[in-house]
């Protein structure tokens, strides 16, 4: 089984790569007409939300860098 990847952008969306569906909170699954590439808004301005539309370019500020969470609570 492949993992999906997803890749927090510099100042943008979340790309999502691999073999994934998109659900609504009733479970209704978004179309997404066999893309197995997508990027997810992260700053709200989108009017596709949940997806990308490039609306953050230069209003949107975050440097994506990695890092460690503490440990899982019990």
């Amino acid at each position: 089984m492949t993992k999906v990847k997803l890749t927090i952008n510099n100042n943008g969306s979340v790309k999502i790569d691999g073999d994934f569906e998109i659900v609504d909170m009733q479970g209704n699954e978004y179309g997404l007409q066999g893309r197995t590439v997508v990027s997810i808004c992260r700053c709200g301005m989108s009017a596709n939300k949940p997806f990308c539309d490039g609306s953050h370019k230069g209003h949107f500020e975050h440097n994506a860098v990695a890092f460690d969470l503490p440990p899982k609570k019990a």
